[in-house]
């Protein structure tokens, strides 16, 4: 299955420009809205490739594909918001372990998509996994050391969670669409018409004088080149993850390419498990046995539901 490996690689790009988002958010552009605008605007250079790779859809599918980018920007605009009110490896874990689920019971409303015996345990594996890093203890989870060894804010507010699982709703949304799309046009060119739609309505944002003034105060601050350089670098190599996920649900079903992103987890776990036997003082990782015996039953689970899936 070579879209499996292309998903595999998707994730283990996402896990990294996750981490950086949250830095981002905390402490370079401080509004959800500032940061999902430059996201989507940013994402408009695929646009230099359009006289290559861009073809007319028709009227329908042409809606249907900016219809997909409007409920991306909604996904996004979601997303970064339960990043700000919420615990980091809360809320990516919430994200993550949730959309493959709507997205299984999309694809049976919509797609009428049957999966094999050993397809359905893969999928289960994988969100259990997910549901046993999602209960780790707060202050031993892998984001959370990061993000206090990188001084990130940890200001929790109400509504993280909640947001978190509107997200992931989005999310499937977007990507049942998108399979749709793909089915009857080439990935490039119905991907390139979806950040149009993503653009257009986080353009929306502007119509507000409040939004107007966060997103433009985001980048006209002290150390604005610095910042918006790393804004830039970020969304580059998060928009690559982005780009082979969605060619991963082009080229398989999009409810397993979802269920894979329990691997994002594990990534970070192994990563964790490296620093902290190479550099045990970076991260300052406390170990217990129950802690360890969490972390290594979780990496095995997925691990397992990745056999089930490739088998």
């Amino acid at each position: 299955m070579t879209w499996v490996v292309v998903a595999l690689t998707a994730y283990f790009i996402l896990a990294v420009a996750n981490l950086l988002d949250k830095f981002l958010i905390d402490n370079v552009l401080l509004s959800s809205k500032a940061y999902a605008f430059a996201a989507c605007i940013l994402g408009l250079i695929i646009f230099l490739i359009a006289p290559w790779f861009l073809h007319w859809p028709g009227l329908s599918l042409f809606i249907l594909d900016l219809l997909a980018g409007f409920i991306f920007a909604v996904a996004l605009w979601m997303l970064y918001e339960a990043l700000q009110r919420g615990e980091a490896s809360r809320i990516l874990v919430t994200v993550g372990g949730t959309t493959p689920i709507f997205s299984l019971i999309f694809s049976i409303l919509f797609f009428k998509e049957q999966f094999s015996n050993n397809q359905l345990i893969g999928i289960s594996l994988l969100l259990i996994g997910v549901f046993v890093i999602a209960i780790l203890p707060k202050d031993r989870t892998y984001l959370s050391r990061v993000l206090r060894k990188l001084k990130m804010k940890q200001n929790i507010k109400s509504g993280g969670l909640l947001i978190a699982l509107l997200s992931a709703f989005s999310y499937s949304l977007y990507f049942i669409c998108t399979k749709y799309v793909y089915s009857f046009q080439p990935f490039l060119s119905a991907f390139i018409w979806t950040r149009l739609g993503a653009a257009i309505l986080v353009s929306f944002f502007l119509l507000s004088k409040n939004n107007r003034y966060k997103i433009l105060h985001s980048f006209t601050k002290k150390n604005k080149n610095k910042r918006n350089f790393l804004v830039v670098v970020n969304q580059v190599f998060g928009s690559l993850g982005f780009v082979l996920q969605n060619y991963a649900i082009y080229l398989g079903s999009v409810t397993i390419v979802n269920a894979l992103q329990g691997v994002q987890y594990a990534f970070l776990l192994i990563i964790s498990a490296i620093i902290a036997l190479l550099a045990p003082k970076l991260l300052k990782e406390t170990f217990s046995w129950p802690i360890v015996l969490q972390k290594t039953a979780a990496v095995i689970i997925i691990g397992t539901g990745l056999y089930f899936l490739a088998s």
